[in-house]
Parts: C-alpha cells; structure tokens; sequence
C-alpha cells in the first residue's frame, strides 16, 4: 500500500462496496481501465463478428479467441516474474503503448479493406501478448493502492470495471458494426488506451525499498513457480479454476455461431447478448463481498458454477431472444461469482514479494483453460453441431465442479501476509560474500517425549513455509543418544537467498512458528546456527552465531 493510500482511509475496517474509490490514486486506476476495457470489448466482438464474415467454421471463429487468450499461456508467467523485478510504471507504460499500436494497425486495415484472417488472428494475437504483459502488473496494483481490510471489496469493484465495460463494450460494437464498420470499432479502442497511458504517466509511484539487489530473471520464475507448488490455499485457486474454465470456455468461443446461425441474427443481436451478460454480472458485484460474508468461497464458487452450467444449457435450447437474454444475465452473474471468488483468493493467499508471479500463474492457467476449451469446443461443434457441444461442456462444469469442491479456497478472514520481521537479525557477511553458498540452517528443540508427536504435527507447516520461501531442501531429525533433542534443517542456495528469506517471512508464518516454539522446554529460545558452503572470497574470522 502506498503511503497517500494509508493517508487517505483507515485500514482499521471496511467501508462498503465504494470506499477504495475515495482513494484518489485507486479511483484513477478504476476509470482508465473502465475506458480501456470497453475497448477491449469492442474490440472483441468486432473481431469475431468479422470472422464470422471471413469464415463461417465454428473452428476459425474459436481461433480468435484462442488467439486472444494464448499469449497469455506463453507470457503471463514471465510478465509476473517482470512486475516483480523492475519498475512497474515504465513497464505498464511499455505494454499500453504496444497495444495501442496494435489496435492503431487493425483500424488502419479495415479502413482501407485489407483485413484477412490471418492479418486479424495475426494483430488479435499481438494485442494479446500486449495484454498478457500488462495484466499481471495491473492486478497487483489494488493491494498497493488500498489497504489490506479493503481488498475484497477493490477486487470487486476491478471486477465491476470489466464487467460494466462488458455491458456497454458489445453494445457500441454492435451499432459501430452495423452503422459505421469495423474500422470504427477498432479505431475507438486504440484511443481507450490513451487514459491509461495518461495515468501511468502521471502515476507518482514511490520505489520500493530494497536491501537487497533484485531477483534475477530466471531465478524470480522458479521462486514463483516453487511458492505456487507448495503453498496449497494458492494451489487450491490453480486447481478449481482449471477445473472451471476449461469447460465454461464453451460459452464465449460458440456465442457468434449461436448469434448469427441459430438466432439468425447480426452482430446487434451479438452485441445484446454479451450486453446482459455484462448486466448480470454488475448486479452480481455489488453484492458479492456481502454474500461473502454468509458463504465461503468454497460455496459460492460450488454454487455458481452449477448455475453458470445450467446457463448454458439455455444456451444450447433456448431460441427465443428474449428469454436467452434472461438466461445471458444470470450466466453473467454466475460467471463473475466464480471468477471474483478465484481472484479475491488468489490476491489474499500471497504475499507482496511473490503477488506478481502468483497471479500471473493464475492468468496462465485461467487463460490457458480458454485458449484449450475454445479450440476443443470449437472442433466438437464442428464435428456434431453447436448446441450439442454446449450440452456436452455443461456436464463437464457440474461433474469438474463436484470433483474439485475439497480443494478450500481458504477461510473469509484474510490473513495477515505483511512481513514480521521477527527472526533475529542474521550473522554479517562480506558483501562480496553474498553469492557464496549453500547455506545450511539448524535449529535446536528440547520436546518433552510425551509431547514429540504433537510437536512433529505442529512443525510440518513450518518445513513448508521454509520451502515456500526459497529452501530447496528441509527436515527434521531426533538425536537418538538423547531422545526428544531434535535439530530441524534447511538449506539454501546462498547466503543472498537466506537474507531473502528473512525478509518474506510473514506474520502468519510467526504465528505458526511461536505454535511450534511452545513445545521447546529448554530455558533459552530454541537454538540456531549458520552453516554456509564454499571458500570465502577473502580471507575472514568466522564465529557461529545464532538468530534465524
């Protein structure tokens, strides 16, 4: 959180659905993305209606989609290691000018009738690639923005961005579409980056605060990657989204085709469609972080994805305009319960050093899941027919969501991920020393024997938290010449990533530690000693020392 964000409202509590938008940095950020997702969104459906004239194969139509959605798979990753490691507002600044050329490039194309389909998948995939660059950084913006009691309710109120620029983004892509052309559509969106572009230039970000030199590139992915594997609220998120998003994926890639062959309709009709789903889904956010508070997400992701299934069941049926206006609602408002509960666990299940790589994990496999369940959905109604495809894929959503309802997105109470601070500081080294390794860290328990078994149990989490934060290797031994003396280990690549460790240590992970410190019944604290590998790069008197 920035200190202007601390300034302006008290993180002692919540303040309702709105109170981030009294935060002026916050409220910035929330109208330019506005603008710049209704652009997106016009461009979106302007891009599959003129599929839909270049090809009428339900596969060539679902590649836009797959383009839009697959640069994600390929670079989210990497962008979230990048969000972590440089500066954020050049690095946004980067990714909105790209898109904003891409956009420029397809207005120009159409203006002049060039478009083909390749020249559209072609600049479809590179506003994508812009996109999967820009959203990671974009996302963790609202924790630094708001203060911690307030996530929920940014979250939501990012979602209501998207989703009223979904309400109104396909609307004005229809009558563009129909009154004007293309060209006119695509030209409006290359000009809704430009308040974006503004705000990031004027966007007074204060530097982080470094002790220590920055991750290197590769080094940040696996320190992602590895945080993602072994943190299991964070895993849980990876696991029901892609249980979710490869079979719910269906609706958006086959909505042209359902549009255009089945409702015999133009892309006004289109345009409506996505308009009530944008409309559900608005109604939907103003009452989801009240809804959290009598469900837990666990229930309301189970819940929603039952309904957004049955939605689509509608949509495979229905073929009365009005009435699968109705049902594009209540998918619109099923759609944003899942998907608002999946990012507001995702935002709180990781700290601030890893966010970026976190939720470009989860943009991976949420954007993964589209670009796959598209092109597989897109073949199955090209090999039966379109409606039997929607069947199909609403089965899969009930059965998927069933399967992985044990997998708990976490409790309501959001945990307290700032950094303690706590362990004591560790012994000094020649900065020239830093890079020398591996370390090896001990630490000694006297336990009671009739309490070694309830020790052993409490210990586990902690051997995953030190493995979350950068140990490659962790364990826990009893001295058999004194039974209930136990030394737990864990090692590091370097002295570096142990000084790195120290300052991701959270409170929660304290709160675990003091768990486990309660069984120690020796009179000083439990003992720690510093172990570390390989020559000195001079030559320097070495003493243990203790502290973690």
């Amino acid at each position: 959180m920035t200190k202007q964000a601390g300034n302006e409202v008290s993180s002692g509590g919540r303040s309702g659905t709105w109170a981030p938008l009294k935060i002026l940095p916050f409220r910035a950020f929330w109208f330019a993305a506005l603008g710049s997702n209704i652009g997106t969104w016009i461009n979106g459906v302007s891009s599959a209606w003129v599929m839909t004239d270049l090809s009428p194969s339900p596969v060539m139509v679902s590649l836009v989609q797959a383009a839009t959605s697959l640069p994600m798979v390929l670079f989210a990753l990497a962008a979230g290691a990048l969000t972590d490691i440089v500066d954020r507002r050049r690095y946004l600044l980067f990714t909105q000018i790209w898109m904003a050329a891409a956009a420029t490039m397809l207005t120009v194309l159409a203006a002049i009738d060039q478009i083909d389909i390749w020249n559209l998948l072609i600049l479809t995939f590179a506003l994508g690639i812009g996109a999967s660059l820009a959203t990671p950084a974009l996302n963790v913006t609202a924790p630094e923005l708001v203060p911690r009691s307030m996530l929920p309710e940014a979250v939501a109120l990012s979602s209501l961005s998207m989703n009223l620029s979904r309400s109104l983004g396909p609307a004005i892509a229809g009558v563009l579409l129909a009154q004007i052309g293309p060209w006119a559509a695509y030209g409006l969106n290359a000009l809704s980056f430009i308040g974006m572009i503004v705000v990031l230039w004027r966007w007074k970000r204060e530097p982080e605060e470094r002790s220590l030199p920055p991750e290197r590139f590769f080094q940040a992915l696996r320190a992602g990657v590895r945080y993602a594997h072994v943190a299991s609220p964070f895993r849980a998120v990876l696991i029901r989204t892609t249980a979710f998003i490869l079979f719910a994926a269906s609706g958006w890639a086959l909505l042209p085709l359902i549009a255009r062959v089945e409702l015999a309709g133009g892309p006004g009709t289109y345009g409506l469609l996505l308009s009530f789903v944008g409309l559900g889904a608005v109604g939907a956010i103003l009452f989801l972080p009240r809804l959290h508070e009598l469900l837990s997400r666990d229930h309301l992701v189970l819940g929603a994805s039952l309904v957004y299934a049955a939605t689509i069941i509608a949509l495979a049926t229905l073929r009365n305009e009005a009435a699968l206006c109705g049902a594009m609602m209540v998918s619109g408002a099923a759609w944003v319960g899942v998907l608002w509960s999946l990012q507001v666990a995702a935002q709180t299940a990781v700290p601030a050093w890893v966010r970026g790589r976190a939720l470009s994990l989860y943009i991976m496999v949420f954007s993964g899941g589209m670009a796959l369940g598209s092109l597989v959905w897109g073949w199955v109604a090209a090999s039966t027919t379109v409606p039997a495809a929607l069947l199909l894929s609403s089965g899969g959503i009930m059965v998927a969501a069933l399967a992985v309802r044990n997998f708990s997105l976490g409790s309501r109470e959001i945990p307290d991920l700032a950094p303690s601070y706590h362990w004591a500081h560790p012994p000094t080294v020649e900065e020239s020393d830093l890079r020398r390794g591996p370390v090896l860290v001990t630490v000694e328990y006297e336990i009671a024997l009739g309490q070694r078994k309830a020790f052993l149990e409490a210990i586990r989490p902690l051997g995953a938290m030190r493995r979350r934060d950068g140990a490659f290797a962790w364990g826990i031994f009893e001295d058999l010449d004194k039974p209930g003396r136990y030394i737990e280990f864990f090692q590091q690549d370097s002295w570096l990533d142990h000084l790195r460790q120290h300052a991701r240590v959270t409170r929660e992970d304290q709160r675990v530690q003091e768990n486990v410190n309660r069984f120690h019944t020796g009179n000083e604290a439990p003992r720690v000693s510093h172990f570390i590998g390989g020559a000195p790069a001079a030559s320097t008197d070495s003493t243990a020392a203790t502290g973690t």
